[in-house]
C-alpha cells in the first residue's frame, strides 16, 4: 500500500536519543548487526524477520552495493567529490574511507538532521581530513543544498557524485520531483546512485515485498515502502543509466547483481531480490 502524499516526511521530527521511537539510521546499524540501536530498533527488526527471516542479507546488499558504487566514480568516473544523503550511523566502510582510499583529496560531505547520527559523525570525522557533516533534512534538498557547509565545501562548476542508499522509501510524497530537486542543480557529468526497497513485480517476490511493507509500516518505525522498476527509474530524470553488467539492460537490479565483485555461488534469496538499485550519470 503507498502512503499518502499528505503525509509527513520521517524526518519531520527528528528521533533523536529517545529510546522509545524507532530511528530509521538505528534500525538500519540493528539490520546490520552494529551496536548503536535500541531495543525498540531491535524490535522492528524482529517483527520483520517474522516475514522476511533473511532481512540482515538484504541490508548488507545495499551497503555492499554502496561500496562498489561510489568506488566506481572514484576509479572509474574520476569523480573526486560526494555527497551523500542519510548518512546513517557509522558503519564500517563509509563512504569517505571508500573513495579516500583511490583519491585522499576526494572531499565527501555527508547530511542527516538525527541528533544521534550527528554525534557519531561529529566523533567519527574529528581527525578525518577533506570529509564534512550538513545538518540537514534530507527531504527538504533546497535546505541541503543552501547549508553552508554545502555551498563552501562542494564546487558546482565540476561532476558531483551524489548517493542516495536506502533513503527515498522512507518518503511519502512525490518522491519523483524529491529526486528531481537533487539531480536538476547537479552539474553534467555528475552521478547519482540510488538504492531502494524493490517490488520485482513477480507474484512470489511481491508478495514477499508487500509483507515487509506492511510490517515497517505499522512497526514503531513507521515507513518502508516498495516501488517498482518504472517508479524507481523516475526517480532517476534525464540520467543515462549504466548497465549493472555486461550484456545486461540499462535498468534496476538487485543491488547484488549490480558489478558484483566475483560470480555468485547461490540464487539470491528473495529479501535479496527485493532491495534494488541504480546508477546513471547526467549528461
Amino acid at each position: 500500500m503507498q502512503p499518502t502524499e499528505s503525509a509527513p516526511a520521517p524526518s519531520s521530527v527528528p528521533v533523536g536519543v529517545d529510546p522509545n521511537r524507532a530511528s530509521i539510521a538505528r534500525v538500519y546499524d540493528a539490520a546490520l548487526g552494529g551496536k548503536d540501536n535500541y531495543a525498540i530498533d531491535r524490535e522492528v527488526i524482529e517483527q520483520v524477520k517474522t516475514v522476511a527471516p533473511e532481512i540482515r542479507e538484504m541490508a548488507w546488499a545495499n551497503r555492499n552495493w554502496m561500496t562498489r558504487a561510489v568506488r566506481f566514480m572514484v576509479q572509474h568516473a574520476r569523480i573526486d567529490q560526494f555527497i551523500d544523503c542519510g548518512s546513517g550511523l557509522p558503519t564500517a566502510e563509509n563512504v569517505h574511507q571508500v573513495v579516500q582510499r583511490t583519491d585522499p583529496d576526494s572531499v565527501v560531505v555527508y547530511t542527516d538532521n538525527d541528533p544521534v547520527v550527528l554525534a557519531h559523525a561529529k566523533a567519527l570525522l574529528a581527525d578525518t581530513d577533506n570529509t564534512y557533516f550538513a545538518d540537514a533534512d534530507i527531504y527538504q534538498p533546497s535546505q541541503f543544498y543552501d547549508h553552508d557547509i554545502v555551498r563552501t565545501r562542494i564546487d558546482f562548476d565540476r561532476p558531483i557524485g551524489l548517493v542516495h542508499s536506502s533513503t527515498i522509501h522512507h518518503y511519502p510524497g512525490d518522491f519523483a520531483d524529491l529526486m528531481r530537486q537533487y539531480i536538476d542543480p547537479l552539474p553534467s557529468g555528475s552521478w547519482v546512485a540510488l538504492s531502494h526497497f524493490y517490488d520485482p513485480e513477480t507474484p512470489e517476490l511481491s508478495e514477499v515485498a508487500r509483507r515487509i511493507e506492511e510490517v515497517f509500516e505499522h512497526s514503531a518505525m513507521g515507513s518502508g515502502w516498495f516501488r517498482t522498476r518504472e517508479e524507481i527509474l523516475s526517480m532517476m530524470p534525464g540520467l543515462e543509466i549504466t548497465p549493472p553488467q555486461p550484456g545486461m539492460d540499462a535498468t534496476v537490479v538487485p543491488c547484488d547483481l549490480w558489478w558484483p565483485d566475483g560470480p555468485l555461488q547461490r540464487a539470491l534469496t528473495a529479501e535479496q531480490e527485493c532491495i534494488g538499485c541504480v546508477v546513471g550519470r547526467k549528461p
